[in-house]
């Protein structure tokens, strides 16, 4: 799948031709991402790793419980950051989570917003899912600036959530929902 928004490229990796790419990308980003996520073990940054994710990857999308777009500036290859859509959930529910990461020296350009945007009308409009949940640190505050401007509501707070960066951290519930399909 591919998306073109007015300045960038979203699209899925469905080879290992552009695996190089995307270990670049956390390679970059080491510094900058390790705030925001798990710790990663120095083997993380090896090709057979990224190889290894890109598998599991097509997997979940295949079985419809993934949709994974990397990004990138229209006319350039380098890969500046992800957004998906992952735990879909069908049925009753027609539910996901959202995750999105950029980077570091893209930050405050309008590029995350730009692609989320996509990223949200595909989940609407194609995959007719209901709800959208992002689960975001109380503490970062560029994360809630692209939210809300995207429309989500704050739902609550889910105490120690995610263990990132080796730290069990408390998540403020940010949601969206479709209201299409009211």
């Amino acid at each position: 799948m591919e998306r073109l928004t007015s300045r960038l490229r979203l699209f899925t990796l469905d080879d290992f031709a552009k695996v190089p790419l995307v270990l670049d990308y956390f390679k970059r980003n080491k510094s900058f991402l390790a705030a925001w996520e798990i710790v990663r073990e120095d083997s993380f940054y090896t090709l057979q790793a990224q190889q290894d994710i890109l598998f599991n990857d097509m997997n979940y999308s295949a079985a419809g419980q993934l949709s994974k777009l990397w990004i990138s500036k229209q006319g350039e290859d380098r890969i500046i950051g992800s957004v998906a859509l992952s735990n879909i959930v069908y049925g009753a529910f027609l539910s996901c989570h959202l995750g999105y990461r950029l980077d570091g020296e893209e930050e405050g350009k309008g590029y995350m917003t730009e692609a989320l945007q996509a990223l949200i009308d595909y989940a609407f409009q194609e995959l007719k899912l209901h709800r959208i949940e992002a689960n975001i640190m109380p503490h970062n505050a560029a994360s809630f600036r692209v939210v809300e401007k995207l429309g989500f509501q704050h739902e609550g707070l889910a105490r120690k959530y995610l263990k990132i960066n080796g730290k069990w951290e408390d998540h403020v519930h940010m949601v969206l929902l479709n209201e299409a399909l009211e």
